[in-house]
């Protein structure tokens, strides 16, 4: 499949591990993966805060730079949610057709890692090697978004020398919710508090998730606690091969 990279704005900024980790992971499956240049951020944070006309530009934008592909797939069910149930809700409230049909035609070919692995491609085994303690924590847009429900377990526990536990209370947020960690500080924290409690009940060397920004918000608490647990997103676990040091 000729499959296009939508990297998003987090991960491009601060976990670019993260992007190149997907193509390795891709690539090694026979899948040939690009990264459209022309790609800019998919207007969530403007979504989601009220300033809809501003979300236009870089919805219009989307389609016009992931048209034609086999598949676009992103490392973060937060901003794949935002593309596949709001991009509509933006293009229906111009009245623009053409900019309908176009978002109507990229929309369906959008997929958060998980879905395309399992899917589209139909694999849970991708030879992925990780002789580590991990526990998951099924973030809240991939969870009640976009329902990727156990995809990211299935994959999980098909990697060879992994020790899975579960994560108690684990369908729990975590308390980043973008800018509601910071317009309710308090409440975020606590939330933070108990999603950490549990992590450290498991024992396990690394946190797993599908979006960097909630393994940003959960890993710089346990880094303040001086806990010793890393956390990893999903696409590098996957990625690692026998003979990877970490």
């Amino acid at each position: 499949m000729r499959i296009a990279l939508f990297i998003t704005c987090f991960n491009d900024m601060m976990f670019p591990r993260t992007g190149r980790a997907v193509t390795e992971l891709l690539e090694r499956l026979g899948h040939t993966v690009e990264f459209p240049q022309g790609q800019t951020c998919c207007g969530q944070m403007h979504f989601n805060t009220g300033y809809r006309p501003e979300t236009l530009p870089m919805v219009r934008r989307f389609a016009e730079v992931f048209a034609g592909y086999d598949a676009v797939v992103t490392p973060s069910g937060s901003c794949a949610g935002m593309v596949r149930d709001h991009h509509r809700v933006v293009a229906g409230q111009l009245e623009d057709s053409a900019l309908t049909e176009a978002v109507e035609r990229v929309v369906p070919t959008v997929y958060e890692l998980s879905e395309l692995l399992v899917d589209v491609l139909g694999v849970t085994d991708v030879g992925a090697h990780f002789p580590h303690r991990v526990t998951y924590h099924p973030t809240c847009h991939s969870l009640r978004m976009l329902r990727v429900g156990d995809r990211p377990l299935r994959l999980l526990r098909a990697v060879k020398g992994i020790d899975l536990v579960e994560l108690p209370d684990a369908e729990s947020c975590c308390g980043f919710g973008g800018t509601f960690a910071l317009k309710n500080a308090d409440v975020s924290n606590a939330m933070l508090a108990d999603k950490m409690r549990h992590v450290l009940d498991t024992g396990a060397e690394y946190l797993c998730a599908g979006d960097n920004s909630c393994l940003t918000h959960i890993g710089g608490g346990l880094s303040r606690l001086r806990t010793g647990v890393g956390t990893m997103h999903l696409a590098e676990i996957l990625a690692s091969t026998e003979g990877d040091i970490r």
